[in-house]
């Protein structure tokens, strides 16, 4: 209940900005939408890079999880995950979660949009888009107007960093929906044979939305990992 409630609010608040974005057009909003994209294709290598390097938590069972031979919806595995999952908090949980597809990357596919994107839109989507909401109609009553373009870019923005994981997702599926063999076609997601890439690796192209931020964030993270600041020993759950 609570979770269609942050939902519908997220639509209404969105619909909203896009309001304030259209009362103001220019032809600044086409590079401010694409900055936006941009962004949000950062800040999903971001997180992607430090959930996959954050060290789990320790002594609670998640290695016995993590390299688990059998099958996963026996009663045995079934009740070892509630026991380890009870240790957590739901941050822990994201980053096991992160850790987890990649020796099961379709695992990820396999999961619904709004398990993937809802722990998002909790906790960044909907304050930043009522906060945007906030600013357009208050600002004005101190003298300044937020202009349309910037407004675009935040919407764009917002739109990118939501749909981040469920992109993600999708990137480990075999059939999509049409829109997003589209965005594919157009370069504003990346391929499967992208992000493949990452999982050869784990040591570069994090990004998973469109990817075009990875040609930053790649030095970013050899230099991070040539620090020590991110370790191997982080990727997979400990003993």
């Amino acid at each position: 209940m609570l979770m269609r409630l942050a939902i519908l609010l997220l639509i209404l608040s969105g619909l909203a900005n896009l309001g304030f974005a259209l009362r103001d057009p220019s032809w600044w909003m086409i590079p401010a939408m694409l900055a936006g994209w941009y962004v949000a294709d950062m800040l999903s290598g971001i997180v992607h890079m430090y959930m996959d390097y954050h060290p789990a938590r320790l002594g609670v069972g998640l290695d016995r999880l993590y390299f688990y031979s059998g099958s996963r919806g026996t009663p045995e595995y079934q009740a070892m995950f509630r026991q380890s999952m009870a240790h957590l908090n739901p941050f822990e949980r994201l980053v096991y979660d992160f850790k987890n597809h990649h020796p099961r990357p379709h695992a990820l596919g396999r999961r619904t949009m709004l398990r993937q994107i809802g722990s998002t839109i909790v906790a960044g989507s909907l304050p930043l888009s009522l906060l945007l909401n906030a600013a357009c109609l208050l600002l004005p009553l101190a003298g300044w107007t937020v202009p349309g373009w910037v407004v675009a870019g935040m919407l764009t923005l917002l739109i990118g960093g939501t749909f981040a994981q469920y992109f993600h997702g999708t990137l480990h599926r075999e059939r999509n929906p049409w829109i997003i063999n589209a965005m594919r076609r157009v370069g504003l997601l990346m391929t499967p044979a992208a992000h493949q890439l990452h999982h050869d690796t784990l040591k570069r192209d994090f990004a998973t939305n469109s990817g075009w931020s990875n040609a930053l964030l790649n030095p970013v993270f050899r230099f991070a990992y040539d620090r020590g600041w991110l370790r191997d020993d982080g990727l997979e759950p400990q003993g």
